[in-house]
Order: structure tokens, then C-alpha cells, then sequence
């Protein structure tokens, strides 16, 4: 993100409605304050593929974890759950949240490298890093590395890439991908250096042909590894003919390794004693593989010898996870490399290789089995909303195994990942003795989701969620594990979401499947969903937006044009006026109006959709662009891009820049208005002050506060962002492998925060202060009113109250007996309020008296049953009395 100075006002706390507000400025530039906040992850657990787990085999219970796109994790023993490591990466240096490799220090415990890099093509602008902690990991120093690192790359499972000496910790290896060879650092990872006389940088591609630079780049080095009882290195190579190198003096010199086997890629190098077992497979991996071996070399005789559990003949797969247990020489365990169908194998030998077990056998066909119980009640999704047929099951034991770690102080404890989560268990012995073994999640604290679209309704579930891979949830305690993602339709990748402001109920989302239908249609909040139709030719999600009173729903879906429904999803019509591929918002109070964005452009449809109509407006013309409509405030809507942080105030024609010190935006959101506020709040991520961060403003974007800090940045983060409509300050951000973030005040919801109006201005005096007048808030009481008449009954609400204007809800309850067919209400105003637009009925007024009839959809009530409208209106003067008697009947 760039960066310029900027000048923001450090306001004093308002004490009362109408307390005068002392702000000092600070002479130059100022970084906007901070104000304390405490993040979280909504959890989920997992939720994306964990490449690697390594012991610490210097210290019980020192365990860390990689992932491909989620930065790095620690196990903490005593809470059960991972900490991670890699919260302080930020937009700038985003791919280093990707962790190719970790190493573990045997002699220093306190000492953890990472190599980190997201991608070695144009996808990460940045060169890749070594990371060095010398304490576990709670901070970190970094040394550029000449070239990038690919911990999002095809071949990414191999490993562990880097590792420390056990004889001299002072020297740690780095085994580098896409040519580079073999680095080496002398003085605990400051500095590195080529290794020039390692002979082979690696030669296999996974696919030369391919042009979008993400599986044509050489997979280069793939493990190195010691034997702790002589100077011996070992190295893999991505070369088939040629998988394994050693230095027999401590890295002096190097040499192929004579009568080893070829044919395969090793993608993994483990030594117990005098001997290295490699496990191989024929690609690199992690999605693929269909032949491969586990071969054991003698250290002492340079004899190799195939101990591959399956015969050539019988085998579809190749080999991958590959650990040993340190306490019992002769134990090692192999995964497979990958058996899709029916399940991952994992095989155990307790005399090195000459005889295998495996967890599950065939029985009577189509059924097996199996040593091992999967206990999946703490993450119940993960059977992926299913029930298989056998011989698959559900849950799956697992996929893409390429991390299998025993405990070097435990035989009973193992690890492994998949591409889903992470697994293990306790009582890994008990497969010897032909007893259970039960393996369980423990994935717990290790948040790994690519989020694409978060929605925080009113009503129902505080948070909704659209993810890759997984779909999204309905989270209705952001403390708790979902039983189940989102379903009927289930779309592997959902790409957007939105819900009705005025009738939170209805939700549409739409995502990425194979075949149609790829939206998902739901009345109850998120809960529950049912297969909406789609226009022909849709091949993919793209982003959705509803409309205020769902009566109109707009899609910009890949494949084909920007279509509106205004059946709820069952039939489309193509929208003219505005591009394919646009990115589409709703106004969040005017039911027809809706918004879009594409290739610098801005777009406003007033007749629901149906035609788009360009705004003159300038526009940022590329980047990271998102916008959002505000709840409401009919016509106001913002969009942050590079260039800044834009606001319309009638529905698109014209935009503001707004400024408080905003250079840059990635994403912007509302929330709940701060105490004695009518405006909402406003959370921003992006630029202030030329701080990258995430900023909550209470007036409107004249004033902005900090809400995170330099170890909570969560890389590529803010394309999904979310305020609470129901808590002030809370915000819900995804990030782009780290999962969904939830912030709350420190102190909660009822602690003070700062409050500037937004005509304030600030002297360049430092000495000088600024006295702003904030106007009396309007007064409504009582809150609410109800009437009563035969069979019916009205509760009148006023749920928004902004400077002349309301916004009131109205629930309409059948009180008797029998069927009502319609209904209708009436109250009569006493200040002169005025109604101004309605939605689930219609309104009339004439003079101070309202009524207000059912619309086509929520006439019929059967008894006991219930419906809302809403609507707005303007006032005047400072108060707002609710009307009451508040008269219903179900004969209109």
C-alpha cells in the first residue's frame, strides 16, 4: 500500500449529548490514535490444508505447524490449541503468511527458522524471507532471501525444507525450490549464502506447458536431513533419475547417492539409526500421485532395499507422510500420496520396513476394517455434509497426508494433517496390540479459511459466512465449532453473500460448483437453504446483492451478464447498462436502487435492477475495490479503492473524498452507532496517516482511531469485512488464510470512546484546542406501542433516529382463532413526523393519520402467526413520541 502523511484530531472523551468536545492537533503529520482492541477468530478450526508438523525433539511438547497460506502455529499443551505465530505479517509482505518450511532447533530450543513466500510467479510481488525467532516464535527477525519462496506452490508438502544442524546449531540449511539450490547460513540464520558445489538444483516440472507461471516452475530441493551420529547430510532433489544427495563431511563436498532408486520423486527423508527411509510418489504433489515406493538405505553399506507396503501391481497411489518413532527403533509409519478412493492409507511397521499393518483392510467388499475410530464431534463439518456409500465414508480419514509426525517423547501421540484440518491422537500404540486407536481434531486455535464474504444481519445469526473450499457458515455463537456448512445447494467456494436489510430473513448467496446451480437461496436467516434457478450460461459465483425489501435480487455471476430477479432467484433477466463482471451492492434502503463497480466506472440502477446507468464520478481504476451502502440512509453509498476512501450521498451520481487523513482503502463497513451517535460507525481497512491498519471511525470518516496493532495485521486481509449492527465497535474481518477475525473494545460494549462531529477542524498549534458542539440528540419515548383489537395485534418500533429522519418497524400478529387473509394498521402522528417510504405494506397518510395495508406476500397469517413492515420518516424539532393507540385489524 503506499504511504503519505496525513493529520488526524485526538479528540477527548464526549461526556453527554451535549458536552463540549476538546481536541488538540498536533503540528505536521500524526498517526491516527489507537484505541485498544481485542481481536479473535470466529472459530471454525482448520479448514485448509496443514503441509507440515515438526517435534521440537530437544523439548516435550514443543510442536509447530505450517500451513500453505495461514502463517505458522505453536502448540500450547495445557490449553490444546495452536497459537499462532505469523499475525504480525501485513499487506505489504502478505506471501510471507505462506510457510514453505519450519525447523525446529534440537540444541537451542528457543531457537524456530520459517521459510516463508506465498508464490515464486507474479501472484507475490515480493522475494521470499527466512525467519528466525529465539523465542518459540513470539517474535521473529527476517532476512530477505534473493529469489521467492512458493509455500502456496505445487510440491509444497515435501519437506522440511529447512533444517538445523544437531552437531553445530550455528548452521542451518535451506533446500530451495525453482532452481535455486541449496543455501546454507552459518551464524543461526542472519546471513545465507549458495552452497556452490551442491550439484543439482532439481529438473521436475509438474507441467511445462502451463502459461500462468503456477506449475511450470522446477520443484528444485525437496528435504534435508542429519544423522545425528556422524557428519552425514542428506538432501533431496526434484529429479527422478537423480532424488538423493549427501555430504559425508559435515557439507564440505557432495555426492549422489550410488544404487538408489529412481523413477519417483522423494518427498520425504527420515533417518533412525543407520538407516534413511525416503518415501517417494511420481508427482510432486500435493493434489496428485499414482505411483511411488518407500525405499530404506543402510548407512553403513550403502545397501537400498524397497519396503513399499503394496506390491507395484496393487498400488494407484504414491507415498508421502513419513515419520519414525525415536523411542522405538524399528516403528515408522507411511501415508499414502494420495489414495482418493476409497480413503488415505496410512501403513506401520515395527521392524523396519519388512512388514506392514495397515489402518483399515478390506473385509467382505464393499465394507472394511479398521483399527482406528474417527471421532469427529468437536468439528462436526468435517464429513462435509455428507453420507457416503460405501467403501467411502464419512469423514474421510484424510487427503493430500504429506504431515505424519509420532512424538519424539511420546509413542502413543501422532499428527497429520490433511487438506481440511489437522488430526491426532494419544493411544497410537494400541494399533500394535490389534486395539482401537481413536483419532480426533485438533485443530483447535489453527484458523486456516480464505474468507470471500462476510454479512452481519440485524436479526438471527450475528455473523454469516461465504469461504473457499468450505462454503461459508451460519455462525450462531462465534465461540463455537458449526455443526455444519452452508448446504443445498453446497458450493465448494462461495464468492458472495448479502441479505434484505429490511427483511434480514432472506439471504442469497452464490458460489463455485462444478454444475448449476450455483446460488443458494435461504428465508431463515442463513440457517437453512434451498437451490435457487440461474440464467444459462453461469460458470461461476461472482458477487450478489439484494435488495433492500427482497423484492429484487441482482447477480454477477462469472460466464455471463449482470442479470435481476424479481421472483427471489427462480427466474433472471439480463440487466443492461453495466458490464459483466461488475461487482454489484444494494442500497440499504431504498428497495430499487442498487450499485456496481467495474473498470473504474460506477453504476446506479434505480428500477431494481434492470438498467445501470454510469456515473461521471471519478473512479479508481484497478486494485482492490470495494464498496458498501449504508443502513439506513437511503442513497449513501462509499467505496474504498487505492486512490482513497469515496462517499455519495445520492445514490452514486456524485462522490466526496472523504478524509481524516485516508490515502488508501481495501474495504469499508458499517456498524452500530456509537452511544448519543446517529451516525453508524464506520470501519475502514486501509491507509491513515500512512499506517496500514484497520480504523473505526464515529463521525462519519472526519475522525479515525486504530483498532489493530503491528501483531494483529493478518496479511492479505479486508476484501471481506463486516461491522455489528447490534454492538458498537465490534467488526468482523476475513482474511485470505488466517480465517474470520472478530475485534471488540477493550472493556466492551458500554466503555468510553472518543467522538468528534464532523465539522470539526483543527488548528496546526499544538498548543492551540478546538471546541466542537455536538447538537442535542432527538428524544423518543416511550420506545414502543402496541395495540390491541379482536384477532389482532400491532407493536410500532422505531429502530433508526438520525437528524431528521427514522426509520419504525411495525409487527403485525394474528391474534385469533382463524386464518386472517390481510390486515391492516393505523396510528395517528403527534409532532408532525411524516412517513416517507414503506416496504412489507403500504402506507397513506393524510395529515397526522397513517395507515398502512398488507402487501401481496404477507397478507395471509394463520393464527398465531406474525409479519413486519417497514418504513421511513422524516421529522422535526428534537423529539419523536411513538403514536399510540396503534389500531390493527385483519379486515382491510
Amino acid at each position: 500500500m503506499r504511504r503519505s502523511p496525513g493529520f488526524a484530531i485526538v479528540a477527548a472523551l464526549v461526556t453527554a449529548a451535549t458536552a463540549v468536545v476538546v481536541a488538540s492537533g498536533p503540528q505536521g503529520a500524526a498517526a491516527a490514535p489507537a484505541e485498544p482492541y481485542t481481536w479473535k477468530n470466529v472459530r471454525i478450526d482448520g479448514g485448509g490444508f496443514v503441509p507440515g508438523v515438526v517435534f521440537n525433539p530437544g523439548e516435550k511438547d514443543l510442536v509447530y505447524a505450517r500451513t500453505d497460506i495461514g502463517g505458522a502455529y505453536r502448540w500450547s499443551q495445557s490449553a490444546q490449541s495452536w497459537t499462532p505465530l505469523l499475525d504480525w505479517v501485513g499487506q505489504d509482505d502478505w506471501g510471507h503468511n505462506g510457510v514453505l518450511s519450519i525447523a525446529a532447533d534440537p540444541v537451542d530450543t528457543t531457537r524456530v527458522y520459517a521459510a516463508v513466500g506465498m508464490y515464486t510467479n507474479s501472484w507475490d510481488p515480493n522475494n521470499g524471507a527466512i525467519l528466525r525467532s529465539t523465542d518459540k516464535g513470539n517474535t521473529w527477525s527476517r532476512t530477505y532471501l534473493p529469489f521467492k519462496v512458493g509455500g502456496n506452490m505445487p510440491g509444497r508438502g515435501m519437506g522440511e525444507r529447512l533444517a538445523v544442524d544437531p552437531r553445530n546449531n550455528r548452521n542451518v540449511y535451506f533446500a530451495a525450490e525453482g532452481g535455486n539450490g541449496l543455501w546454507r547460513s552459518t551464524d543461526y540464520g542472519v546471513t545465507w549464502g549458495k552452497v556452490a558445489n551442491f550439484p543439482n538444483a532439481g529438473n521436475y516440472v509438474a507441467d511445462p506447458a502451463d502459461t500462468n507461471g503456477y506449475l511450470n516452475q522446477n520443484q528444485g530441493l525437496t528435504w534435508v536431513t542429519f544423522d545425528p551420529a556422524s557428519p552425514a547430510v542428506y538432501v533431496g532433489v526434484a529429479d527422478k533419475e537423480n532424488p538423493v544427495y549427501r555430504s559425508l563431511d559435515s557439507g564440505a563436498t557432495w555426492e549422489r547417492v550410488a544404487g538408489q532408486p529412481t523413477g519417483y520423486l522423494a518427498h520425504k527423508g527420515v533417518i533412525q539409526g543407520k538407516y534413511l527411509f525416503i518415501a517417494t510418489s511420481d508427482t510432486g504433489g500435493p493434489y496428485d500421485g499414482a505411483a511411488g515406493q518407500v525405499a530404506r538405505l543402510d548407512t553403513t553399506t550403502g545397501v537400498w532395499t524397497d519396503i513399499s507396503p503394496t506390491p507395484v501391481a496393487d498400488r494407484y497411489y504414491g507415498y508421502s507422510g513419513l515419520t519414525v518413532d525415536a523411542k522405538k527403533p524399528g516403528t515408522l509409519m507411511v501415508a499414502t500420496q494420495i489414495s482418493w478412493w476409497p480413503d488415505a492409507i496410512f501403513f506401520r511397521s515395527t521392524d523396519y520396513g519388512a512388514t506392514w499393518t495397515r489402518a483399515w483392510d478390506w473385509s467382505s467388499y464393499p465394507s472394511r476394517t479398521k483399527r482406528y475410530t474417527l471421532d469427529i464431534s468437536a468439528n462436526p463439518w468435517l464429513d462435509f455434509n455428507s453420507t457416503a456409500q460405501l467403501p467411502e465414508e464419512s469423514p474421510k480419514l484424510g487427503w493430500m497426508n504429506e504431515s505424519l509426525a509420532i512424538d519424539p517423547f511420546d509413542s502413543n501421540r501422532l499428527f497429520y494433517g490433511t487438506g481440511a484440518t489437522l488430526y491426532g491422537t494419544t493411544n497410537l500404540t494400541n494399533w500394535d496390540s490389534n486395539t482401537t486407536v481413536t483419532i480426533k481434531p485438533a485443530a483447535k486455535g489453527l484458523e486456516e479459511t480464505a474468507v470471500l464474504d462476510l454479512a452481519s444481519p440485524p436479526t438471527g445469526a450475528p455473523l454469516v459466512s461465504a469461504l473457499g473450499d468450505i462454503g461459508g457458515f451460519y455462525h450462531a455463537d462465534l465461540g463455537a465449532v458449526p455443526a455444519n456448512f452452508h448446504d443445498t445447494p453446497s458450493l465448494g467456494s462461495n464468492t458472495g453473500l448479502d441479505f434484505a436489510e429490511l427483511s434480514p430473513s432472506f439471504f442469497v448467496r452464490v458460489g463455485n460448483a462444478d454444475a448449476a446451480p450455483h446460488i443458494g437461496v435461504s428465508n431463515d436467516g442463513g440457517k437453512s437453504w434451498y437451490q435457487g434457478q440461474e440464467p444459462s450460461g453461469v460458470t461461476g459465483g461472482g458477487t450478489v446483492a439484494v435488495g433492500a425489501d427482497a423484492n429484487a435480487v441482482v447477480w454477477s455471476p462469472a460466464g455471463v451478464g449482470v442479470h435481476y430477479s424479481t421472483t427471489r432467484g427462480s427466474t433472471w433477466s439480463a440487466a443492461t447498462g453495466i458490464p459483466a463482471g461488475a461487482k454489484v451492492e444494494s442500497d440499504r434502503v431504498n428497495p430499487k436502487t442498487f450499485y456496481g463497480y467495474a473498470a473504474g466506472k460506477f453504476y446506479t440502477s434505480t428500477d431494481g435492477g434492470a438498467t445501470f446507468t454510469a456515473s461521471a464520478a471519478a473512479m479508481p481504476a484497478d486494485g482492490r475495490v470495494n464498496l458498501k451502502a449504508v443502513p439506513g440512509v437511503a442513497g449513501e453509498v462509499w467505496l474504498a479503492g487505492k486512490t482513497g476512501l469515496l462517499r455519495s450521498t445520492d445514490s452514486g451520481r456524485t462522490f466526496a473524498v472523504v478524509g481524516g487523513g485516508v490515502t488508501e482503502g481495501v474495504n469499508v463497513a458499517f456498524g452500530k452507532a456509537a452511544p448519543g451517535a446517529t451516525r453508524p460507525a464506520v470501519f475502514l481497512v486501509g491507509t491513515v496517516d500512512g499506517v496500514d491498519g484497520v480504523f473505526r471511525s464515529d463521525n462519519s470518516g472526519a475522525y479515525w482511531v486504530r483498532i489493530n496493532d503491528d501483531k494483529h495485521q493478518y496479511g492479505n486481509a479486508g476484501d471481506a469485512l463486516a461491522g455489528d449492527p447490534r454492538i458498537y465497535g465490534r467488526v468482523y474481518l476475513g482474511t485470505n488464510g488466517r480465517g474470520i477475525l472478530y475485534a471488540d473494545r477493550q472493556g466492551g460494549p458500554a466503555s468510553p470512546t472518543p467522538s468528534v462531529s464532523s465539522s470539526a477542524s483543527a488548528s496546526p498549534n499544538p498548543s492551540a484546542s478546538v471546541s466542537i458542539s455536538i447538537p442535542p440528540s432527538v428524544t423518543v419515548s416511550p420506545s414502543t406501542s402496541t395495540g390491541t383489537s379482536a384477532g389482532c395485534t400491532a407493536t410500532y418500533q422505531v429502530t433508526g433516529q438520525w437528524g431528521g429522519g427514522f426509520q419504525g418497524e411495525v409487527t403485525v400478529k394474528n391474534t385469533g382463532t382463524t386464518a386472517a387473509t390481510g390486515w391492516k394498521v393505523g396510528w395517528s402522528y403527534t409532532a408532525g413526523q411524516v412517513v416517507t417510504q414503506s416496504w412489507g405494506g403500504a402506507a397513506t397518510q393524510s395529515g397526522t393519520a397513517v395507515s398502512v395495508v398488507n402487501a401481496g406476500y404477507n397478507g395471509a397469517l394463520s393464527s398465531g402467526a406474525s409479519t413486519t413492515f417497514g418504513f421511513l420518516g422524516s421529522n422535526t424539532g428534537t423529539t419523536n413520541p411513538v403514536p399510540s393507540p396503534i389500531t390493527c385489524t385483519t379486515t382491510p
